[in-house]
């Protein structure tokens, strides 16, 4: 959407509200809601004069801050929402959107977290939210809504961990890391679990992928594109957190972390972190690189 006075193409109309109705499903986790969200958006869009609307230089992002700030609003309400835990209960809700089974488990674990940190989690790393977009939707500084998506990234993997031993989960990242380098998708899928997840967080920083990739064979084959072999890279494990992840580099400068939550012989969340931000300290002169 450019100008309010000019004509928008219907493609463009119709990814906007998709967009904005998996914003509003993952920070709310119903579909059923999601849409009573969005009808309020677009009102909200509408109860401005004209004179407004054209003051506003990007129409997807004024609606997607709206969108955030409705859906936190429901989440913090003291007495809860009992619309919004009927419509959690819906059977066609839990098969649509979020690609099926795998999507329900993520989003269950969503649950767990505070409002103010899902609606961070949310928009940050699943959207790529600009920072300033999401402090403004949370109601915190940049560095304090920061801080709450690292909170959020922490308690999740903590709910995805499951005893494995040190060295059994190095072992299989450094199996994943071989079919990656072998380009093995057969390997690396046989390496993930069938519901798998992975999480691309780009920051808006980068163009990387912008929502979850939900199932083995399709995070096999995120995977391996991103990571595919060409001159001047290089893939590594690498302590992470404590624990033996990946550490992809460009030219010798790190492009990106990636750890893995292990239950059993597999791995169940993958998350890669290409925020050049988030990678600063990756990137400095010290025994890290």
């Amino acid at each position: 959407m450019e100008d309010a006075g000019e004509a928008v193409p219907i493609a463009e109309l119709l990814d906007e509200r998709r967009h904005l109705l998996e914003v509003a499903r993952w920070m709310l986790g119903s579909r059923v809601a999601a849409e009573g969200v969005i009808d309020e958006a677009y009102r909200r869009w509408y109860g401005l004069s004209d004179g407004q609307r054209a003051r506003v230089k990007a129409p997807r992002a004024w609606l997607t801050q709206v969108v955030g700030g409705i859906c936190l609003a429901r989440l913090t309400r003291p007495d809860g929402d009992e619309d919004l835990s009927r419509a959690r209960q819906d059977a066609d809700d839990r098969e649509a959107g979020v690609e099926g089974e795998a999507g329900a488990v993520l989003l269950r674990a969503l649950e767990s977290l505070t409002p103010t940190e899902r609606a961070a989690f949310v928009l940050n790393d699943v959207f790529g939210v600009s920072p300033g977009t999401v402090a403004g939707v949370v109601g915190q500084s940049e560095p304090e809504c920061a801080e709450l998506a690292d909170r959020a990234r922490r308690s999740l993997r903590a709910q995805g961990a499951h005893p494995t031993s040190a060295r059994g989960h190095g072992e299989i990242v450094n199996a994943v890391r071989q079919a990656c380098a072998d380009g093995d998708s057969g390997r690396l899928t046989s390496l993930l679990a069938p519901d798998a997840t992975a999480i691309f967080d780009g920051g808006g920083k980068i163009r990387a992928l912008t929502r979850p990739v939900h199932g083995g064979e399709r995070v096999a084959r995120s995977l391996l594109t991103l990571l595919s072999r060409r001159p001047r890279t290089t893939l590594d494990t690498h302590s992470v957190n404590g624990r033996t992840g990946l550490v992809a580099r460009y030219d010798h400068q790190v492009a990106a972390v990636i750890t893995l939550d292990i239950a059993g012989a597999h791995v169940v969340q993958v998350w890669v972190v290409l925020n050049p931000d988030k990678l600063r300290g990756w990137n400095r002169p010290g025994p890290r690189t």
